[in-house]
C-alpha cells in the first residue's frame, strides 16, 4: 500500500527527532556497537510508528533491543514534548531489526569467496 504525504511528513519529523533522542539519552552506543535509525514507517491512521533500528558489532542484539525497550517510556516521554505542537496525539513505538546491514556483509562476503575461487 502507497504510503501518504501525510504519513511521510510525519514518519520524517519522527526520525530526525528520535535520532536525536537516542544521542541524547546514550542509546546510540550499546556495549561497544552502534544502533542507529534506518528507517520510519508510519501507519495511515497515525497511531503506530515503526522504527527500524540498524545494528552495528554488538555483540547481543536481543539485550541491546531489551534496553531500548526499557526506556520506551522515556523515549515517548521526550519524543512528546518535542512534537506536541505537530501531532495530535504521539503514535505508539515499536522497535524492529533492520536486517540490510547484515545482508551487504553477507553478500559481500560471497562475492569476496567468488573471487577468490571457491564456492560459498
Amino acid at each position: 500500500m502507497q504510503e501518504g504525504k501525510r504519513q511521510k511528513q510525519v514518519a520524517g519529523v519522527i526520525m530526525e527527532e528520535m535520532n536525536d533522542i537516542f544521542q541524547r539519552l546514550g542509546l546510540n552506543m550499546i556495549d561497544g556497537g552502534m544502533v542507529s535509525i534506518s528507517a520510519v514507517k508510519v501507519t495511515p491512521d497515525l497511531l503506530e510508528a515503526r522504527i527500524y533500528l540498524s545494528l552495528f558489532k554488538i555483540p547481543d542484539p536481543d539485550k541491546a533491543f531489551h534496553q531500548i525497550e526499557v526506556r520506551n517510556f522515556e523515549v515517548k516521554r521526550e519524543l512528546a514534548l518535542r512534537v506536541k505542537h505537530q501531532l495530535r496525539r504521539i503514535p505508539e513505538l515499536r522497535y524492529f531489526r533492520d536486517e540490510t546491514l547484515d545482508h551487504v556483509f553477507r553478500m559481500e562476503e560471497v562475492f569476496r569467496q567468488i573471487q577468490e575461487g571457491k564456492t560459498p
